[in-house]
């Protein structure tokens, strides 16, 4: 798959959102596929903010996104490395894993699960958020569920209205649907 240029966000615009995420801020944020919503993990009242305006329950779980696998040590569990060569040949790119997680992972992102999902990602916007922000990052699809995932900032702002503290506009990845969720212990594809 050839790399899609795409212009860099504006620093003073990744600098705002980084301090608003911090802050308990969702920002919305272009991914490979589909405009993202983005919160501080470690904040459960941004994710359940979140959850609510998505109309989402805590049980499915969420997305992690981050720039390295270092960022998401704090919440993966304890496995053997050679589980991660399958993901690791995967990333940085368009595919997100289910690993096992840390004991201290939350409900409120792991959902009903003892895994966590988690992806590297290769998209210019969403790694220079995560960047930015200096860790990982919720990134669930932009849109109340049983809708279509927004595919442009406009849609985003008509699906949220104001609810939405922040919108980086930029381009999507290119990729025609969502990520794909693969389970690294199983090997069997959780969404296609």
């Amino acid at each position: 798959m050839t790399a899609i240029e795409t212009p860099p966000l504006p620093r003073h615009r990744l600098s705002l959102a980084a301090h608003r995420l911090r802050d308990g801020a969702l920002v919305a944020y272009p991914t490979e596929a589909v405009f993202g919503l983005g919160c501080d993990a470690r904040r459960q009242d941004s994710i359940h903010r979140l959850l609510a305006l998505k109309r989402r329950p805590v049980a499915k779980g969420l997305i992690l996104i981050a720039v390295c696998l270092e960022q998401l040590r704090p919440w993966l569990g304890n496995f053997s490395p050679s589980l991660l060569e399958r993901p690791l040949a995967s990333w940085p790119g368009p595919a997100t894993w289910l690993l096992p997680a840390s004991a201290s992972a939350p409900e409120w992102i792991v959902g009903a699960h003892r895994r966590i999902a988690v992806r590297l990602t290769a998209h210019p916007p969403a790694r220079a958020l995560c960047l930015a922000f200096g860790g990982p990052l919720v990134s669930t699809s932009a849109n109340p569920s049983g809708l279509p995932p927004a595919r442009s900032a406009l849609r985003v702002r008509k699906y949220f209205g104001s609810k939405i503290d922040l919108i980086l506009h930029g381009p999507l990845g290119g990729e025609a649907r969502p990520t794909a969720i693969r389970d690294a212990l199983t090997g069997d594809w959780v969404r296609l």
